[in-house]
């Protein structure tokens, strides 16, 4: 504790400054070492604002660049950060949902970086703004003990992102909505005037890495109805594989950006 107050001291003379997001990831990683931190602010559907990496060049295109283009709208912190998920330290492995891990998001484009485990500060800055202060690890997951270390300063943790981010959702909101409306439409695009807006919904959520039987309870529907929805979705989009559905979606998202530059 004498090393954490001691950077407890540094965050707190920081506030407010360029250097804090910097400062707290130093801090966080005196206490629990980790590989890299990258801090996303989210504002609905817009597209996530990068507030901090210390990723090199080559990580940063993979973790910020390429993720802003479209993969968050699949990943587990952006919908907790837009969902009703509590504010706290999550494992990705405890919001992710059920078959995250078998789903075509994470072979495509998470199992790229190559990570052991991510987990992240969800913090809610105000009604517009949650940031996700994310810790991540190249060899080994977060031991119980280091969790519970880590929640052991979440105090401090969430009143330096709230004070730090407070002002931060009139420049989220500004300059991205438009453009990032044509993002979230890419899942309203795939099989427009084919497929019905339930199997729209369908499509959606099986992206997101839902099984068939956590797909259904969020419809309303049984499995075995979701499963006819999808053998009905692969013969109007004349696909076989979720890798197939995940290069549809890829290209709606393209074709979405396109219209907008239009």
């Amino acid at each position: 504790m004498t090393k954490w107050n001691t950077q407890a001291a540094r965050i707190i003379d920081n506030l407010e400054s360029d250097a804090l997001p910097a400062v707290l990831s130093q801090a966080l990683n005196s206490i629990v070492e980790f590989d890299f931190t990258v801090i996303f602010g989210y504002v609905g559907n817009a597209r996530p604002l990068a507030l901090f990496d210390d990723f090199s060049p080559k990580r940063r295109v993979m973790h910020v660049d390429d993720y802003q283009e479209g993969p968050y709208l699949l990943d587990p912190f952006y919908l907790a950060a837009t969902g009703d998920v509590e504010p706290g330290l999550w494992r990705l492995s405890e919001i992710a949902p059920d078959r995250f891990y078998q789903g075509e998001y994470f072979r495509s484009y998470y199992a790229r970086t190559g990570l052991a485990e991510e987990i992240g500060f969800l913090v809610n800055v105000h009604e517009n703004l949650t940031t996700v202060l994310s810790l991540m690890r190249k060899d080994r997951k977060f031991s119980k003990t280091e969790i519970k270390t880590l929640n052991s300063v979440w105090p401090v943790v969430d009143a330096a992102c709230r004070r730090h981010w407070r002002d931060t959702a009139t420049e989220m909101l500004e300059p991205v909505p438009l453009a990032d409306m044509n993002i979230e439409r890419a899942f309203r695009e795939i099989g427009e005037g084919v497929l019905t807006p339930r199997e729209r919904e369908v499509v959606e959520l099986t992206l997101r890495g839902h099984s068939a039987d956590a797909l259904g309870k969020l419809l309303g529907i049984s499995s075995g109805t979701v499963r006819i929805h999808r053998r009905n979705i692969y013969a109007k989009l004349r696909i076989s594989s979720q890798g197939e559905l995940f290069s549809v979606f890829i290209a709606a998202l393209a074709n979405s950006s396109l219209n907008a530059a239009i």
